[in-house]
């Protein structure tokens, strides 16, 4: 039996009407990362990316000292918060004193003692102030060698964060692959790094699309690999059309450059969280029966 709150969720990663999720999920078994694959092998959807239609607000920040650096995110409720002075400080603050300590992992984060209490206490004693659930969601630390450069890019206001690694380049030519990054969301450095598993499921989707479409099945294969060169372009950053020179692929821009891309991590504001649901009919309600 396939509930409402499956068929709501399908359709809020892929967009695809009640019915249409209904079906793929009956087909599945219920299987909703199944069903996302065959809603894209039926043409219903396009959707690769689940965080695509999912938001919440907040900062992610990017700071580097010396030769280490950190990327993180801290939500908020609203993006009137996210703009006030005093989040922003607080964000600063945390990546400051999560870079300078040793901790790795989130719990360790929050309980890191500093001047006036904990990482934790001083999130509470913000949210106190501020008047909205604030919330230290995720980090990651980097480091690099001399002969390597940090790309540190925030694009929107701290919308998306982008810290890159990149060696024997400045900063600037690393700053123009976080820049990258940001707008073209690579998953990979190269092909090399894409698994076997997931080209084989890539090309299983994409020859189901080709038959569905009713592509006679003799060049069905053909289709498949042309198709493969061009999903290799979406999630490898090497293979991308520059996005400062859309003439060139980045890795002609870093071999013309004698650099090599050795790391990039990229944070989306919310990606992968569910944003609150409004529902004013029963807030009304509420405070009228309250």
């Amino acid at each position: 039996m396939i509930s409402a709150s499956q068929v709501k969720e399908l359709r809020g990663q892929t967009g695809a009407g009640m019915l249409d999720c209904k079906k793929a999920l009956e087909e599945t078994f219920g299987d909703i990362e199944k069903a996302i694959d065959w809603l894209r092998e039926n043409g219903i959807s396009k959707a690769t990316k689940k965080a695509d239609r999912i938001a919440t607000e907040g900062l992610v920040n990017v700071y580097v000292e010396g030769n280490n650096g950190i990327i993180l995110e801290i939500n908020a409720e609203t993006d009137f918060v996210a703009k006030n002075e005093k989040f922003k400080a607080l964000v600063e603050r945390v990546s400051k004193e999560v870079l300078a300590s040793s901790v790795t992992d989130l719990d360790s984060a929050l309980a890191l003692p500093i001047e006036d209490g904990t990482i934790s206490d001083m999130i509470v004693e913000a949210t106190a102030k501020i008047g909205e659930k604030i919330s230290f969601r995720r980090f990651i630390k980097v480091s690099k060698n001399d002969n390597e450069s940090f790309g540190a890019y925030l694009h929107m206001g701290g919308r998306i964060g982008v810290l890159s690694v990149v060696e024997n380049g400045d900063d600037n030519i690393a700053k123009d692959i976080s820049m990258h990054v940001a707008a073209m969301n690579p998953k990979y450095i190269n092909k090399e790094e894409v698994s076997s598993n997931e080209i084989e499921k890539e090309k299983k989707i994409l020859k189901e699309q080709a038959l569905n479409e009713g592509k006679p099945e003799n060049i069905v294969d053909k289709m498949v690999e042309g198709r493969i060169s061009k999903y290799y372009k979406e999630i490898c950053l090497l293979e991308q059309p520059f996005v400062k020179d859309s003439d060139t692929t980045v890795k002609k821009y870093i071999e013309s450059n004698k650099v090599t891309v050795k790391k990039f991590i990229r944070f989306e504001l919310g990606e992968g969280m569910q944003k609150r649901e409004e529902n004013f009919a029963e807030e009304v309600m509420s405070q009228i029966n309250g």
